[in-house]
């Protein structure tokens, strides 16, 4: 093994995953014949719909697949983004706003290398989907996490109490880890804020379409004209059509923006794989039937687990979540006092050994004393898991 020393200075700051890390030995532990019950990772449990599937395949055979496509993506799958765009949002793009990446994180990845420089500032709510911190770090930059921690959302308030001016803020509605939803007013605040300081803002929107009991979810795409602006929204189909494997994401933003991200894609991957662009395209051009199947059956999970998470002692929800498929819940000090435990990292990982549940720590998304537990998964399983958390608690 060699020394950490021998690596770049890069490679030794950024912490791993903590979703993944979790997922990973969750695997291993499967792999070796326990039964592990993994809701450490954001992953829907549902097969890629067949037509999306059968669209790729189709790719394959007629030799579509062969060949390079574009580093912003094909511009068939490019025109299918922009006419969903304008379906979802009533805003009408170009295909030049468009740049489809090796899944959202990738697109996140290269805007942030693509705005930020070293010493720069970066600004985002509390709790914080874990890569957002480590992909500004990457940059060199400086990543803050503010706001109303028990709503995990970022506010103008908290913007003008910054003592310095961002280059870029980051949004994620509904938010992971919480699930917490922004309501159009606060949605809009924010943009207005990021224009009027002249500051990019990014909204990441990748669980807009999973919302439930009545939520409205507001695209910041409703409130704001990309072109000519700073902000930049990105999304793609991993959660809403169950594609987290097929790897497409993309951003939608003014031209300038999209080429100077693609400038750099070009050195990173060359453009996502062809095969996957056919099954993405297929997405979002046929029907949305899908979506709202899979909706529907978040929303049952979501109502019958949160029930049983408020009967439990020591296991506490600041609100309801609203969207995506996440519940972040606080373990109160008394219980980690009762066990011994210094911290939800060390919960989460004595849970993992004792009674097989894999749940990421608060610690990896900006806040101990939390855990998240993602009910992507089908109901009976969700509910084996709570019993074996209450009987470890216990």
């Amino acid at each position: 093994m060699l020394e950490e020393s021998e690596f770049s200075t890069l490679a030794q700051s950024v912490h791993p995953s903590a979703t993944l890390a979790v997922s990973k030995k969750a695997k291993a532990m499967t792999a070796a014949g326990e039964d592990v019950i993994n809701l450490g990772i954001g992953e829907p449990d549902f097969k890629t719909p067949e037509p999306i599937a059968q669209a790729a395949i189709a790719a394959i055979e007629t030799g579509k697949t062969s060949f390079y496509t574009p580093v912003s993506g094909t511009l068939s799958l490019r025109q299918g983004i922009v006419d969903l765009a304008k379906k979802l949002t009533g805003q009408e793009l170009s295909v030049n706003q468009v740049v489809v990446t090796t899944g959202a994180k990738m697109a996140l990845y290269a805007m942030v290398q693509a705005l930020v420089n070293p010493g720069d500032f970066v600004v985002s709510a509390k709790p914080y989907w874990v890569s957002y911190a480590e992909q500004v770090n990457m940059a060199g930059a400086d990543f803050i996490a503010v706001g109303d921690e028990k709503q995990g959302k970022l506010r103008v308030a908290d913007l003008d109490a910054l003592d310095r001016k961002p280059k870029l803020i980051m949004v994620n509605n509904p938010t992971n880890p919480s699930g917490i939803l922004y309501s159009k007013e606060e949605i809009l605040g924010l943009l207005n804020w990021a224009e009027e300081q002249d500051v990019f803002i990014m909204i990441d929107e990748i669980y807009g379409r999973l919302v439930y009991n009545g939520a409205t979810f507001t695209s910041a795409m409703k409130l704001k004209t990309l072109s000519g602006s700073k902000v930049i929204v990105v999304d793609g189909v991993s959660k809403s059509y169950s594609m987290t494997g097929w790897r497409i994401g993309w951003a939608l933003a003014d031209e300038s923006v999209i080429a100077n991200m693609s400038k750099l894609l070009g050195h990173m991957t060359s453009g996502p794989t062809a095969a996957a662009q056919a099954a993405a395209e297929a997405a979002v051009t046929e029907s949305q039937e899908v979506v709202e199947g899979m909706r529907k059956t978040f929303e049952e999970r979501l109502n019958a687990t949160y029930a049983l998470i408020e009967k439990i002692d020591g296991l506490n929800l600041a609100a309801k979540p609203e969207g995506a498929f996440y519940f972040f819940i606080k373990v109160d000090q008394d219980v980690l006092d009762r066990m011994n435990l210094s911290s939800t990292l060390e919960f989460a990982d004595k849970l993992l050994e004792a009674e097989k549940v894999a749940l990421p720590a608060g610690e990896g998304f900006g806040m101990p004393g939390y855990l998240r537990l993602s009910y992507a998964q089908d109901q009976a399983t969700l509910n084996e898991a709570l019993k074996r958390i209450e009987r470890f608690i216990k």
